[in-house]
């Protein structure tokens, strides 16, 4: 398995050793010793599968406490996954790092607890799946819109098909006012 670091500061790429022959393939898609050894000690409590077609946009959402890291994977087809600093006092807060996740290199994105996450989808229809640290409660869901001038996010995507939920979401701005009072 191979981790490579970001500028935003554990916000990891795994590349899992993959393992294929005329019959398929087989790889590792988490093993707890393997991934603490690379810096990734969290417990896992809940996993999650989407399916979206395309031009579907997800996003950018957190969990505001107890927070949620994220271990992301691309399962069928390709999606572009983007990662949002939201951490009061980060040295990157507001920066965003965006990474094509695809079936084809079974590539992950580790997310720590203090990101906004969101995805849009590339291919006909993708399926992603992720590990959480945190149960799902609606109480502390919460999104910032994904195309906030202020984040610049640069979504491969003209005009993506979004959720009420996402249409609805706050400004980066109004975020940052909310957790500083």
């Amino acid at each position: 398995m191979k981790v490579t670091k970001t500028e935003l500061e554990g916000l990891l790429v795994i590349e899992p050793q993959v393992y294929g022959d005329e019959r398929g393939f087989f790889l590792e898609s988490y093993n707890e010793v393997r991934y603490r050894e690379a810096g990734i000690d969290v417990r896992f409590v809940q996993d999650n599968h989407s399916r979206s077609v395309r031009g579907t946009l997800r996003g950018l959402h957190y969990q505001s406490s107890p927070g949620q890291a994220k271990l992301v994977r691309v399962t069928l087809g390709r999606v572009f996954d983007v990662a949002v600093d939201i951490r009061s006092g980060s040295p990157t807060l507001g920066r965003w790092k965006g990474v094509e996740l695809n079936s084809e290199t079974h590539q992950q994105l580790f997310i720590p607890v203090g990101f906004a996450h969101g995805f849009c989808v590339l291919s006909e229809v993708a399926e992603v799946q992720y590990k959480v640290t945190s149960v799902y409660d609606p109480t502390t869901e919460c999104s910032i819109r994904f195309d906030d001038a202020e984040l610049g996010v640069r979504w491969p995507v003209a005009a993506p098909l979004l959720s009420a939920r996402d249409e609805a979401a706050e400004s980066f701005d109004a975020y940052l006012r909310r957790v500083r009072s």
